[in-house]
């Protein structure tokens, strides 16, 4: 029996704008009403689905909780309190930061609680504002700001597949600190702190509440939900997921996200 479902957020349960559909959240909701643990296991901010977790009524809720930037972050819902983190170095956000102003590239930094945003497109704008992704500029002369925060990620956006892959091998090279190299969202190429990813955070939490490997579901559909996919005792890819990932999971839904795969997947494995 699955007692924990760890579940990417876009592309996966959220459908194309940006909503978790009837189907999706009543299959949770019946799930989570069995005793189960329903983890959103994101790239994002967990205070950017806050709107989420009411819908499925999470929100606030003691025993359950949120895995965020990759990895890089567990929160327990109740008083969205951070229970682990793996933040970046102020240096290596900055070596990264650097290249890619100079490779004209846009991106985000994400702290703890803030995301910044650099040089965003007209299409990336659109695409943050449809999720509620709250943002603040970069200021055009320094990083300094940023050197006593905690720094979560920092990723690049680029809408050609070819230069993300070319950023993605060549950016960890030119670097001192080892780096969690992902990609998402058919439009970002991603770097954690090399100790951060969905899924040794899902075998954190996992480790914590007493649930075996064989006890967990993940669900996802990029490169960036692999290491939870091969981490739990089933691994699902949504029918919209890379080749790659489709390879590594034990089940493909027949739907993509547009149409409920996630509640497609609880209602075959994890209700009684």
């Amino acid at each position: 029996m699955y007692k924990l479902i760890v579940c990417d957020l876009d592309e996966t349960l959220l459908d194309r704008d940006a909503r978790i559909s009837k189907q999706n959240e009543q299959a949770i909701k019946a799930f989570v009403a069995q005793g189960g643990h329903f983890v959103p296991n994101t790239g994002r901010s967990f205070l950017s689905i806050q709107d989420d977790l009411q819908q499925l009524g999470l929100l606030q809720q003691p025993g359950q909780y949120v895995i965020s930037y990759n990895g890089g972050a567990i929160v327990e819902n109740a008083g969205n309190q951070v229970l682990t983190t793996n933040p970046l170095d102020f240096a290596t956000v900055k070596q990264i930061y650097d290249i890619a102003r100079a490779e004209q590239v846009s991106g985000h930094i994400y702290t703890l609680e803030n995301l910044y945003v650099w040089q965003p497109s007209v299409a990336e704008q659109q695409y943050l504002e449809q999720r509620g992704v709250k943002h603040m500029p970069v200021p055009d002369d320094s990083l300094d700001f940023l050197r006593t925060q905690p720094l979560m990620k920092i990723i690049l956006q680029d809408d050609d597949p070819a230069r993300r892959e070319a950023l993605g091998k060549a950016i960890p090279k030119r670097v001192t600190t080892p780096l969690a190299t992902t990609f998402s969202s058919g439009r970002y190429v991603e770097f954690n702190h090399v100790a951060a990813d969905k899924g040794k955070a899902t075998l954190q939490l996992a480790a914590k509440l007493g649930v075996k490997p064989d006890e967990i579901m993940a669900l996802g559909d990029n490169s960036n939900d692999l290491a939870m996919i091969t981490a739990a005792g089933l691994g699902v890819s949504v029918q919209n997921g890379t080749d790659v990932v489709k390879a590594a999971a034990d089940y493909v839904t027949t739907a993509d996200h547009a149409h409920s795969a996630v509640a497609e997947a609880i209602e075959k494995f994890a209700l009684h």
